[in-house]
């Protein structure tokens, strides 16, 4: 079963491949994949990686979770499920945070 981890504080250089490299050194590696913005094309200084297994996932991130990569400690940990809906920090009940009925 794969396992996704979270990668940031990536030096804006790397590309999927050089990260894609590096966790091979900790087991099977899934995928690899830098986060760019869409209007620039520059890596948004994070992305994440699918490993093989739990066993690889928790060795990947004892192993390179502070790790220093061009002179940037990068973070490695569990990813998170994004929210679905596009939550913006509140309840609006569907009617766009206005309230009360309409005819």
């Amino acid at each position: 079963m794969t396992k996704k981890l979270y990668v940031g504080n990536l030096p804006f250089n790397i590309q999927n491949n050089d990260l894609e490299q590096l966790f091979a050194q900790a087991g099977a590696v899934e995928s690899a994949k830098i986060i760019m913005d869409r209007d620039s094309g520059r890596s948004k200084g994070f992305g994440f990686v699918e490993m093989g297994s739990e066993d690889d996932a928790q060795k990947a991130i004892n192993d390179f979770n502070g790790y220093e990569l061009d002179g940037r400690a990068i973070r490695v940990n569990e990813a998170q499920d994004k929210p679905r809906g596009g939550d913006r920090g509140g309840d609006r009940g569907g009617r766009g945070g206005r309230g009360g009925y309409r005819d």
